[in-house]
């Protein structure tokens, strides 16, 4: 009997020691829990994610100014990671930063809007946060100069291109179509938003109608001029001649002239109204004047890009803005010395100095991470 006891003993702490074996894993995220529970309590979208939108309420030419609201929903759904992220209808609510109105000779506006909260179906609502540092070491910049301000890259941006003219009423209608870009990775709660996606299986995007007050008139013909024609004149009669005898003269009898007609009256008509005709709609185009530019940066330290080398010093960054991606060329000299593909980030401010972050690789050497110029409200960050 004792033996038997001191074998049920044994397999008691046997699977103990198995199931604190299985409990105490190491933690490869760091943060103290299992790799599995965290993954699933959490869905991050990563940095550079396009979410397509379309607005929900107008944004009226006359008064559409910088703060004013945004409202829009999901039109195609976000997955990240295989996993079902942000679903169709889901609301999105931003702010516009700044506004450039269309004139005569530039007949389009310019919207930079920063995005404040998203809500789902099921009431899930994730503000987002206010401008962060997502620069994995501190910038180093030139010297005496002040350093650039730590939290400046805005979360979740659009820069929106419209196709219009002074005599629209409207700048965005309702479905018009815009793009927010995600410049920070956006972390969500995995549950909540599985609620949110039962709750938008059945969901339909509204068939907008335009917002515009302009209504078309027609014009009237007017009436043609009214002729009233006159009287024809007569021709009267010739003078008769009777010829004299022998030394007697010719008998004249004097004819009848002739009589003049009398003209056309005319009575004008009236002359007709211009109807009124409506500018086309608003549309959402990209830039179609995209800008090339060239800024100078230093490194203060060797860096790699894109797996090429470079030495300090300094150099040269050339690219053209098409997009929220760039093919950024790097010159010393005027000779290319590397190029890589780097994200066009919006900043909140300008950068007060150049400024150039890098990163540490798995082999300890560097990597350039991000450039900040002088008196610029963007940054490029390199993939």
């Amino acid at each position: 009997m004792r033996r038997l006891a001191l074998g049920f003993v044994c397999i008691a702490l046997a699977c103990a020691t198995q199931q604190s074996a299985a409990g105490t894993q190491p933690d490869p995220l760091g943060n103290g829990q299992n790799p599995t529970t965290s993954s699933n309590a959490t869905i991050t979208i990563p940095a550079g994610t396009r979410v397509s939108l379309e607005i929900t309420a107008p944004v009226w030419a006359k008064t559409a100014k910088p703060g004013e609201s945004i409202y829009t929903q999901t039109t195609f759904p976000v997955v990240a990671n295989g996993r079902m992220a942000i679903p169709v209808g889901t609301y999105v609510e931003g702010v516009i930063d700044s506004l450039s109105h269309p004139g005569f000779l530039s007949p389009h506006a310019q919207f930079q809007i920063h995005f404040t909260k998203i809500i789902f179906a099921n009431g899930y609502t994730m503000e987002f946060p206010g401008p962060q540092n997502v620069t994995t070491a501190p910038p180093s910049v030139a010297p005496g100069q002040p350093p650039p301000p730590p939290d400046d890259v805005i979360p979740a941006v659009a820069n929106a291109y419209v196709q219009a003219s002074t005599s629209n009423d409207l700048l965005l209608d309702n479905g018009a179509q815009i793009e927010m870009v995600l410049q920070i990775p956006l972390q969500l709660n995995a549950e909540s938003v599985a609620g949110a996606v039962e709750n938008s299986a059945s969901v339909q995007l509204a068939q907008f109608r335009s917002a515009t007050q302009c209504r078309p008139t027609p014009g009237t013909p007017g009436t043609s001029d009214t002729v009233i024609p006159g009287t024809p004149g007569s021709p009267g009669t010739p003078s008769t001649t009777i010829p004299g005898g022998p030394g007697m003269p010719d008998i004249v009898i004097p004819g009848i002239p002739p009589t003049p007609g009398t003209p056309d009256t005319i009575i004008p008509g009236s002359p007709g109204t211009l109807g009124t005709v409506c500018p086309g709609p608003p549309v959402v185009i990209s830039d179609s004047k995209p800008r090339n530019f060239k800024e100078a940066f230093q490194l203060d330290t060797a860096a790699r890009v894109d797996g090429t080398q470079l030495a300090a010093g300094s150099y040269q960054a050339i690219w053209e803005a098409t997009g929220i991606t760039a093919k950024v060329e790097i010159r010393q000299n005027g000779n290319l010395v590397a190029s890589g593909q780097a994200r066009v980030v919006t900043l909140s401010r300008k950068s007060p100095a150049s400024a150039t972050g890098t990163r540490t690789n798995a082999d300890g050497t560097l990597s350039l991470d991000s450039l900040r110029f002088a008196g610029q409200s963007f940054a490029l960050y390199f993939e």
